[in-house]
């Protein structure tokens, strides 16, 4: 369990994070930029969940806890005994919910705009924030980073399935559809 005594310990003070493995990397590093997008993906899906109920509330604590789970996975380079990582058992359950939310939504006739409801509006944001995350992610891979393949799936089929609960947070009233040159 963790454990932590000190909220503050000095030890960034010169701009520098620990690892999880002992090592210590600028807090520019590009594997710790993908560390933050997902604290704040963290961060926005809490915002969601306040307005959620039901089924909703209850995905969004499971892929809060999963986020924590995949901030660890980040933040331990190279392959360390016992190391918390992403499972695809994770991923895979993020599939049959993003399936179970399509079976229950009608088909799209155009392109969502976010918003509707306070909670949809608010699974929009998580998603977008979700899409930079796995952007960073990729900028990381590009930059050397070595990130673990089932972390970089979790953030694919993350966003996605946020999209889905957006549109099922919408309820009866339906998704607000985009109407090409509706303002021309």
């Amino acid at each position: 369990m963790v454990k932590l005594n000190r909220i503050y310990t000095r030890t960034g003070d010169e701009g520098t994070t620990g690892l999880v493995d002992g090592s210590r990397r600028s807090k520019a590093n590009p594997r710790l930029q993908v560390v933050g997008s997902v604290d704040e993906v963290n961060a926005a899906i809490g915002v969601a969940r306040v307005a959620a109920d039901g089924g909703i509330a209850a995905a969004l604590g499971r892929i809060q806890n999963d986020l924590f789970d995949l901030g660890a996975d980040l933040a331990t380079p190279g392959e360390i005994a016992g190391a918390l990582r992403i499972v695809d058992a994770q991923v895979l359950r993020l599939e049959a919910e993003i399936d179970a939310a399509t079976e229950a939504l009608p088909a799209l006739t155009s392109v969502v705009l976010p918003g509707g409801t306070v909670c949809a509006a608010a699974l929009h944001v998580a998603r977008t924030v979700c899409r930079r995350a796995e952007r960073d992610a990729v900028a990381a891979v590009l930059a050397g980073e070595a990130l673990s393949p089932a972390a970089l799936r979790y953030l694919n089929r993350l966003s996605d399935l946020l999209f889905q609960l957006a549109r099922l947070a919408n309820g009866p009233s339906g998704d607000i559809l985009w109407v090409p040159g509706a303002n021309r």
